[in-house]
């Protein structure tokens, strides 16, 4: 095989008519990075500098500027990235990254919200049952907006994160490398298995730069991205993480005031709290996902998955058809990029 053969098969496979996985994922982040920007300069940038000289409050401006721009900036590009690299560069339907709606989707995407409720309100109730949390305010809101109208910026901010930030995760990043590490001697269930726990592991990663991170709330993101990725590995659909992951956040940081991944998200919150307590446990400044309390919340939420999962399917298995592609018919055009002949 000449040398630029050899080349060429490690950035195209033949056997798919499509790039390789790890071109397919550095393509789609390219992209994203594309989409932020120029969204950024032609959207964001204007509308930001409209609200700042528009009258309002500075709160306010800051406020609506911030959700619009998380929503529309990073949703919208993330969404649209990998909307467009499902369609042309993995050549399989957007639904088959976890997004099948039918009414079992339905019922495990509303699991999902019950059960991140549940388990940030145990963490709430075991922290102030131990005289580590304080409410000092009820329904706090920056000044000038009521609090009916401040929360719902909180409630679409993180319906967005949760689903942009699982799509990205754990639907595009998690199948494509299952499907790329699915060779001998791994195979599907190993390809599968070292994809969840890779991306879990960039999922930690790209906390590092929160604020008040460490290496502990790294290596404890760690262990909630191997939380959110396992309903994924075992159904092979997304809404049990969307749900845990939209409502964990909101009901940490806009219910119980608590800091998420280090942000402080309780500029609007029902309970504003101040922590105490011994920050092993508690997590400290970057809140409840860094601390011993957040990791037994994990644990019990992973037994809850699986039960969930048991029940409603009869059994716990790896849904091995992530780790493999059925390859689409190629088109002439892509037939002629891949080297192929189109003869018959």
């Amino acid at each position: 095989m000449p040398p630029v053969t050899r080349l060429h098969w490690l950035f195209w496979n033949p056997d798919e008519h499509r790039p390789r996985a790890l071109v397919r994922i550095a393509f789609q982040t390219a992209l994203t990075v594309l989409l932020l920007l120029v969204l950024g300069f032609l959207v964001l940038g204007p509308l930001w500098g409209a609200l700042r000289t528009g009258g309002l409050s500075q709160d306010l401006a800051d406020f609506v500027a911030t959700a619009l721009g998380t929503t529309l900036g990073s949703g919208l590009s993330v969404v649209l990235a990998v909307w467009l690299a499902s369609r042309f560069l993995d050549r399989r339907p957007f639904a088959d990254l976890g997004l099948h709606l039918d009414t079992a989707w339905w019922r495990d995407f509303a699991f999902g919200l019950a059960l991140g409720i549940l388990l940030m309100t145990g963490i709430f109730w075991v922290e102030w049952l131990a005289g580590w949390v304080v409410v000092v305010e009820y329904l706090r809101s920056p000044a000038g907006i009521p609090f009916v109208v401040a929360i719902w910026g909180p409630v679409a901010l993180f319906l967005v994160v949760g689903f942009y930030e699982e799509l990205l995760a754990r639907g595009y990043w998690l199948r494509n490398l299952a499907e790329g590490l699915a060779l001998p001697p791994l195979g599907p269930s190993g390809g599968l298995l070292l994809a969840y726990v890779l991306t879990s592991g960039v999922f930690g990663a790209l906390h590092l730069g929160n604020p008040n991170a460490t290496w502990t709330s790294t290596a404890n993101l760690v262990l909630a991205g191997l939380l959110l990725g396992l309903p994924v590995i075992l159904t092979g659909e997304l809404a049990i993480s969307i749900g845990l992951h939209i409502t964990w956040n909101f009901f940490q940081g806009n219910v119980y005031g608590f800091p998420v991944s280090g942000l402080s998200a309780n500029r609007v919150t029902f309970l504003a709290i101040e922590q105490r307590g011994p920050e092993l446990w508690t997590g400290g400044t970057f809140g409840p996902e860094a601390g011993l309390v957040g990791i037994g919340a994990m644990g019990v939420g992973v037994l809850l998955i699986l039960a969930w999962i048991r029940w409603t399917r009869g059994s716990l298995a790896l849904h091995t058809e992530w780790a493999r592609y059925v390859p689409a018919p190629a088109s002439q055009a892509e037939r002629l990029l891949s080297g192929e002949s189109s003869a018959p």
